[in-house]
């Protein structure tokens, strides 16, 4: 039986990670073949941007043809550096192109996005007000992309601090659904300074991601997605595809407790 004294009967958590990040569409489409619609979604940085997209009421087919140009240049914009290397030109026309909901109050599913206030070294969750910006905030890796000045605080990417926050729908939800595609794995040869800047970065994001993933009543993390790197868009769709296919493995493997909360 389900808990009625839980605010939400679905949540599900969006973790962050670059072009990996559309295993999360993936993910969503198996949820959804499977009758399971959540009702809030907590996400950072990529995951931001995806559950932004599903709490906007998108498909996951019309999620992935908002990005069926898959190269880099496209979703970027270079810059002289001063205080990253590029801006987030092109990913910022496409949701503002798509996106229906301006404030966090249009979107038809509630939504919490995580982003890292640099100014005073804190995470802040958003849920209200303004939404576009607060979504590119919280996908800014630092150095590579260029801070969002929003609220007299500089952002960068939610991941910085909070690479899977759980945070905002811990104790409210009956059933907990975490998707998180940064698995470590094993990498023995590094050959570029980037390849090197990304596994630290990795590394620090997986910090407490052990106990976070306790707090999920089913937890996805598709083991060949560390063979993808931050910025693979040219892969979205086998990336998108690793996504689906782990989803249906954890839903099967969880079918009893689905079973409860699942749409007929």
């Amino acid at each position: 039986m389900t808990d009625k004294k839980k605010k939400y009967n679905i949540g599900l958590v969006l973790s962050g990670g670059g072009a990996r990040g559309f295993a999360h569409v993936g993910a969503f489409r198996a949820l959804k073949e499977a009758g399971i619609f959540p009702d809030v979604i907590s996400g950072v940085s990529a995951g931001a941007i995806a559950g932004a997209l599903i709490a906007d009421g998108h498909s996951p087919e019309e999620i992935m043809g908002m990005f069926k140009e898959t190269k880099t240049y496209k979703y970027i914009e270079f810059i002289i550096p001063k205080k990253g290397l590029v801006k987030m030109t092109g990913l910022a026309k496409i949701l503002s192109g798509n996106l229906k909901a301006r404030t966090f109050e249009d979107l038809s599913i509630p939504l919490f996005i995580a982003s890292t206030d640099l100014t005073n070294g804190k995470v802040d969750y958003f849920s209200e007000g303004e939404l576009l910006n607060r979504v590119i905030a919280s996908s800014t890796v630092p150095v590579l992309f260029q801070p969002l000045r929003m609220d007299e605080k500089t952002y960068v990417d939610g991941g910085v601090m909070n690479n899977f926050p759980t945070e905002p729908l811990e104790n409210k939800c009956n059933l907990l659904i975490g998707v998180h595609v940064n698995p470590l794995g094993y990498v023995e040869d590094f050959t570029s300074m980037l390849s090197i800047a990304e596994r630290s970065f990795h590394l620090c994001f997986s910090m407490n991601l052990g106990k976070k993933a306790t707090k999920c009543d089913i937890f996805i993390e598709p083991p060949e997605l560390k063979d993808y790197k931050l910025m693979d868009v040219s892969k979205i769709k086998d990336i998108f595809q690793l996504g689906y296919k782990e989803t249906k493995k954890a839903l099967k493997e969880n079918k009893e407790l689905i079973a409860l909360y699942a749409k007929k």
